[in-house]
């Protein structure tokens, strides 16, 4: 028997923002989950894109009918791509590599659950995520971070000016990452090359 993880993430603060654990993969079980997300965080037709792998749940009828009730805009990732969502992949990474991750099977559904409240309660809440200047995501999504940052930004300075003999340059970079894209464009090397060129 297999349970199957349904999992949404915020991009933008890392933040898990749903999920459930099913003994079956249906579009059925993915359309209540993101319905529950809605619903949960006051979530607005038109205000968010969901990305998401090209699964059978994902792209079955009664999710697209469901995405299309709420008002949110689809995005798949690109066939025979297994990088295309680096947030996700990143995540599961950090899940498969946990120090309690269990190394035989679960005994049964409520068991399964039970882990991925504990480790989702550990990811938001205490993860000190380095991509997002080692505040939580719990910490970015709700904008804590902002004064954290700010406040961690000073302490840096301080210790700088007491001690300058112990840095060899700047202070790390505590600014907030303001805008997170999926697959960002990269400039191809002629246009980086012109840019440098005329700097």
């Amino acid at each position: 028997m297999y349970f199957y993880l349904y999992l949404f993430v915020d991009i933008f603060s890392r933040r898990i923002v749903g999920w459930q654990v099913y003994d079956s993969e249906s579009a059925e079980h993915a359309g209540a989950l993101l319905t529950d997300i809605c619903l949960r965080h006051h979530i607005d037709k038109g205000q968010i894109t969901l990305h998401s792998d090209n699964g059978s749940p994902m792209k079955g009828q009664t999710m697209l009918a469901t995405m299309q009730s709420l008002g949110v805009a689809a995005s798949c990732s690109r066939p025979s791509v297994s990088n295309d969502n680096p947030y996700s992949e990143a995540l599961f990474r950090t899940l498969k590599y946990r120090p309690d991750m269990p190394v035989s099977p679960f005994e049964d559904l409520a068991q399964a659950r039970y882990w991925v409240q504990t480790l989702v309660n550990w990811y938001n809440f205490e993860h000190r995520h380095s991509a997002i200047g080692f505040v939580t995501p719990e910490q970015r999504h709700t904008g804590q971070d902002i004064d954290l940052l700010k406040r961690r930004t000073a302490l840096y300075e301080q210790a700088r000016q007491r001690n300058p003999q112990r840095w060899s340059g700047k202070v790390r970079n505590w600014s907030r990452i303001e805008a997170v894209h999926l697959n960002p464009d990269k400039p191809n090397q002629k246009e980086a090359d012109q840019a440098k060129n005329t700097t």
